[in-house]
């Protein structure tokens, strides 16, 4: 049989990639693009990393272009693999983080007739992403991937779609690769950081709000010098926790679901928010509140790299459209001979620290003092990955996100991604640590990609919270409808997580108590490959604030 050749038209593709700067591809592979897994088959440049279902493909394209700043890439096929993926370009818009995602399309003869598995991507995807195209034109190729780079990184970064006509990928083109694409730089204005320091120096209580779109090691290392300087307390947002240094003399803390109280005070009573990068979406400020969406004693300067998020729901005194990186350095390097000094840093410092101390409970298995052990165990660069649920709080309120980055979370709050996430961050930093947390119904959701994980080598630490329910939602249904009688739909028969891991090929213990699980650490410390603890507790403790069932119920 003669061996055809790579067609043209994928091959290009692919070296567009490389141009780019692609080191891994994240698919599950799908007849609509066979010629660009034959092209990727003929070089070495790009890691083709195969999963097990389309959401796990995007999930972890999100989080490698949150770890990298470049666009993760993604590859799916049309119809189901596209809409399976369709949760991780829902995460990489929410979450800003640069993404893209190539889907194998129909044939161009069978457009519009809806033809076997046919979604229009660009009508589909268009709402929940940057931009979404389809490219028709093999001679285009390196227009439409330098476009869609330049777009993903760009302002606030976030994912784009192409489409790709399985017929087109066959065609001839001489064309060739652009350029690598980089973000473009963008330095604050002098004038804008005068008065933005001259609004400092008026305040009484000041409070800073941090992370989010284009935030870096740069713009962690600068803005921390800033504050420590002046004395701010810095908050972070909503899953952003290692946009500072845990360490550092002015940590505030954490905003989103399950805050310090005293944390929430401090920046509703707050005269001066000081915004970097954040977006101040309705987790970091519980639903417009924290700060409130309307203060007339309260001046607020946004600073964020998208001019479109500016007084796009807050009201804005002084808004600065700069990089993250630019804006910290020039906030550090700033000398004018006025003097700021803040106590208020030292003190939310402290408040923080008390919060973020566990204490002893009388529970068999008690988390807030197995995620003490973890910080005292593992390396402070450990990397935590999570998805979505109550278990979530236990890490977000005692663990140290020390060192960047060291926390990948879903500010969307989509369940199924921590598994993922891991899998590419122990792909991407196969030299630290990595560790998987997961409720028992999040992990179930994208639990499969353990198989990726051994597949491909890597090192991850999967410690699962079981307490056989959706237990964010039974939260919540304890508060609107309290009583044994009125639990509907959130009890969940699960597998032996424990016996899972064993299946996929890796070692696993299952803890009861808060002993078995510091020897269960101690042991998957001492080993590589996929380990795994299966937490098992009661759905009484249901989240690290303290909330309890029967504490709900005797409220109502």
């Amino acid at each position: 049989m003669t061996k055809r050749p790579t067609p043209a038209a994928a091959k290009l593709l692919v070296d567009c990639l490389i141009e780019q700067g692609c080191d891994r591809i994240f698919t599950v592979p799908g007849e609509s693009f066979l010629q660009v897994l034959d092209a990727l088959g003929q070089q070495d440049s790009i890691d083709l990393v195969t999963c097990r279902q389309e959401g796990g493909v995007a999930m972890m394209a999100c989080a490698d272009g949150a770890m990298t700043g470049r666009p993760g890439i993604a590859f799916v096929t049309r119809g189901p693999g596209a809409t399976n993926a369709s949760i991780g370009i829902h995460v990489a818009q929410q979450d800003s983080q640069p993404m893209i995602m190539f889907v194998g399309d129909v044939d161009s003869e069978m457009r519009d007739r809806e033809g076997f598995q046919e979604v229009d991507f660009a009508a589909f995807f268009g709402p929940i992403a940057k931009w979404a195209a389809r490219i028709d034109s093999a001679d285009r190729i390196p227009e439409y991937v330098a476009r869609a780079y330049a777009t993903a990184i760009s302002g606030r970064p976030g994912p784009v779609v192409l489409a790709l006509p399985e017929d087109m990928l066959s065609h001839d083109t001489s064309a060739k690769p652009r350029k690598r694409v980089e973000r473009p730089a963008q330095a604050p204005c002098p004038d804008a950081m005068q008065a933005m320091m001259a609004l400092i120096a008026d305040a009484a209580s000041p409070v800073a709000i941090v992370g989010g779109a284009g935030w870096n090691t740069k713009a962690r290392e600068h803005f921390q010098l800033f504050a420590e300087r002046l004395g701010i307390p810095v908050a972070t947002a909503f899953r952003r926790q290692d946009a500072i240094s845990p360490s550092s003399r002015v940590y505030a803390g954490a905003l989103g679901y399950g805050p310090n109280p005293k944390l929430v005070e401090r920046v509703k009573n707050a005269d001066l928010v000081l915004a970097v990068g954040a977006r101040l979406g309705e987790a970091t400020t519980d639903g417009y509140t924290v700060p409130p969406l309307e203060d007339a004693d309260r001046t607020l300067i946004h600073v964020h790299p998208d001019p479109e998020e500016l007084h796009r729901v807050y009201p804005t005194d002084l808004a600065i459209c700069a990089e993250m990186d630019e804006f910290a350095e020039s906030a550090a390097l700033w000398d004018d001979g006025d003097t700021i000094d803040f106590d208020a840093g030292a003190e939310a410092n402290a408040e923080w620290e008390a919060w973020a101390t566990a204490t002893p409970n009388d529970y068999p298995l008690d988390m807030g003092a197995c995620v003490q052990f973890m910080r005292d165990t593992l390396p402070a660069d450990t990397i935590i990955c999570n998805g979505a649920g109550n278990f979530a709080g236990w890490w977000h309120r005692y663990w140290r996100y020390e060192g960047f980055p060291t926390q990948l979370a879903p500010t969307c709050g989509a369940m199924g991604y921590g598994v993922p996430a891991s899998v590419a961050a122990s792909l991407r930093f196969p030299e630290r640590a990595v560790v998987a947390v997961a409720g028992d119904g999040d992990f179930m959701m994208n639990g499969q990609e353990m198989a990726t994980l051994v597949q491909h080598g890597g090192n991850l630490i999967v410690v699962i919270v079981d307490n056989g329910a959706y237990g964010t939602i039974r939260m919540h249904q304890e508060r609107e409808f309290p009583g044994e009688e009125r639990i509907s739909g959130t009890r969940l028969a699960n597998p032996d997580f424990a016996a899972l891991a064993q299946a996929y090929g890796g070692w696993s213990a299952r803890a009861e108590t808060t002993d078995q699980f510091k020897d269960a650490l101690v042991a998957a410390e001492g080993r590589t490959g996929l380990r795994l603890i299966h937490c098992v507790i009661d759905v009484e403790q249901l989240a690290a604030s303290g909330a309890t069932v029967s504490g709900l119920r005797a409220r109502s």
